[in-house]
Formats: structure tokens, sequence, C-alpha cells
């Protein structure tokens, strides 16, 4: 019954204001656009302030690091603090001209947020074990050590010692507090 309502709550927005989803459209596409020269106007940089090397087989973890900090930090300053300015602007501007029993009907039908409609959360788990990764070849020496240099045994074995590690730090007190609940929900039991 709610998918339902979201549909038709869905459709009736479209319908009504599909010049808005125009503009919202054409707006992440130039975002995109602009993400995309923003990234490749930083690649040049960098290899031209020596920030990372020009031959790949050279670099190593610190470089991969330290391009993927600066590259964030300017596309965060170009593109991301720009777009939600102007998404914000503009939605604040059109939302507040749609009468007040629309708005409300909108809101009834949770067109927009308090009723998701995705379950997906995995991003996090792989997440956790690159920056881990990233700790470990940190802390093995091999920071400074060219990609080249590396077998691929080391790379292979890292990843699952990282794994192993996360599944021990993270495994054990998840088991404990399973082991606590099971036992405390049969001893409620009759």
């Amino acid at each position: 019954m709610m998918v339902e309502n979201s549909e038709k709550i869905w459709k009736k927005f479209l319908r009504k204001h599909w010049k808005m989803l125009v503009l919202f459209v054409v707006g992440a596409i130039l975002a995109v656009i602009g993400a995309i020269l923003v990234f490749l106007w930083f690649v040049g940089e960098a290899q031209l302030t020596g920030l990372v090397p020009m031959i790949l087989d050279q670099w190593a973890m610190g470089h991969l690091v330290t391009f993927l900090i600066h590259m964030i930090f300017w596309e965060v300053l170009f593109i991301v603090i720009p777009v939600i300015l102007a998404v914000v602007a503009v939605w604040r501007l059109w939302w507040k001209k749609l009468p007040d029993e629309e708005r409300k009907e909108y809101r009834r039908g949770h067109l927009f947020g308090k009723h998701s409609r995705t379950t997906d959360g995995g991003g996090g788990i792989s997440l956790l074990i690159n920056i881990a990764f990233v700790i470990k070849v940190y802390f093995d020496g091999n920071w400074d050590k060219p990609f080249a240099d590396w077998s691929f045994d080391y790379l292979v074995y890292s990843y699952l010692w990282v794994i192993i590690w996360i599944l021990i730090i993270f495994g054990i007190p998840i088991a404990i507090g399973a082991t606590w609940w099971i036992c405390h929900e049969m001893k409620k039991e009759p």
C-alpha cells in the first residue's frame, strides 16, 4: 500500500513539475562534466608540480594517498560546494512557490525522505578493509616503495591479514553479543 501511494505521488509530481526535473538533470550532467574537467586539470597539475611521479610504476602508497586527498579537496572546492549551494537555493525558491496544499500532499506521500526505497549499505566494509590495508602498508615500511617493486604475494597476503584482523576485532565482540542475546532470549521462554 505504501509503495503504491509512493508511486502515485511521484507520478503526480513528475507530471506537474517535469520542467524542474529537466533542470535538475541538466544540472547533474553539468556537475559531472565539471567534475571530470577538474579531475583532468588536477591530474596534469599533480604531474607538473611533482606531487606524483609521471610514470605509474614509480608511484608508492604515499603518492596515491596524497593524490587522492588533494583531488578530493579540489573537487569539493570547485564542484561539490557550488553544486550544493545551487541545489539548495533553487530547491528552496521553487519549493516556496508551491501552494501549501500541494506541499502538504507531497509530505504526506513521503515524496522526499522518511520512506527508504533501498536496502543497500555494504560499502562501509570495503572502505574499512582498504583503510586498514593502507595502514598496514605504512607500518610494513612500504609507504614510499614503488608499486612496481611490490610482489603479488605481498599484496594478496596483506589484504588477507587485514581481513583476518578485521574479522577478529569485530567478530569476537559480535560473537559474544550474539551468544549473550541467545542465552538471554532462551531464559525468557517458558
